[in-house]
């Protein structure tokens, strides 16, 4: 039998009967933060638990290449302890991991000075530096044609392949996370168990249908007044509005702009989505 959509475990992680879930909202290349929340990770973490990324690692700040090696040597370090599994650690997919994709494709858009304008007014500029790039570069290539920006974006993608595991990581994002299989009929009317994403999904939309709403569908998650898709909580890691934390409701957001001059947070939820503590760094 083919899996469906919203099953796939190529683009969906399935957190199963997990403890604990650690839940890191966007860091945005603060580094120095993240190696704060993973301390206390370390600490902390159990057999059993699971750590979710929620997406843009990377972005705004100029640490990307120290933030991914930071992020791969802790899961290295995790998985090594008695009782822990490679699937205990998940990358989810954040706007600023989609962008630097995207960006190393920059010669097949049609207009891409346009792209590339966008994308840096979106905080992908802390990237490029980070893999030894530039926005006056980048402009120059476009302006000199496909096979220009060709070798120039080949440059890029270079200098992350000798980064090591930094291509694998992009590899291995998810879409989003859930502690029981979407639209699952024991979840009744009031919903059951957590959902992760990292900015937020269109409400109207059914799950399998979500796309790049994830990381890219913010406008909608406040719209979120109930249940989705048989998940009594859904749970975001950027905010595109900068509102600020939200722990209580239905949909919970993490971000307190960490790489923008505020803290990275890190929550701690039951399996349930009941949430069991939140910490700043």
């Amino acid at each position: 039998m083919t899996a469906s959509p919203s099953h796939d475990a190529r683009k969906f992680a399935d957190l199963g009967p997990a403890r604990h879930i650690w839940a890191v909202a966007a860091v945005h290349a603060d580094l120095d933060r993240l190696t704060a929340v993973h301390q206390t990770v370390w600490r902390y973490f159990r057999p059993g638990d699971r750590l979710v990324y929620l997406g843009n690692l990377i972005g705004h700040g100029p640490r990307a290449v120290d933030t991914l090696n930071a992020v791969l040597a802790f899961r290295r370090a995790l998985i090594s302890l008695p009782g822990m599994k490679a699937e205990d650690v998940i990358y989810l997919r954040g706007a600023q991991e989609e962008m630097w994709q995207k960006l190393l494709q920059l010669q097949f858009a049609p207009n891409p000075r346009d792209v590339l304008e966008w994308m840096l007014n979106q905080g992908v500029g802390g990237t490029l530096a980070s893999y030894g790039g530039s926005a006056d570069q980048g402009m120059a290539a476009a302006r000199g044609g496909t096979m220009t920006l060709g070798r120039w974006t080949q440059g890029l993608r270079t200098a992350m392949q000798s980064c090591p595991g930094h291509s694998e990581l992009f590899s291995a994002l998810r879409r989003a996370a859930y502690t029981q299989p979407p639209d699952d009929p024991a979840a009744g009317a009031e919903g059951a168990g957590l959902l992760m994403v990292s900015a937020g999904l269109d409400p109207a939309r059914p799950f399998a249908q979500q796309g790049d709403r994830f990381w890219w569908g913010g406008g909608g998650f406040a719209r979120l007044g109930g249940p989705y898709a048989g998940f009594h909580r859904v749970v975001r890691g950027w905010d595109p509005g900068g509102a600020g934390v939200v722990t209580e409701g239905t949909a919970l957001t993490l971000d307190a702009g960490c790489g923008r001059g505020g803290p990275l947070v890190c929550g701690i939820f039951a399996r349930d989505g009941s949430v069991l503590e939140t910490f700043q760094a």
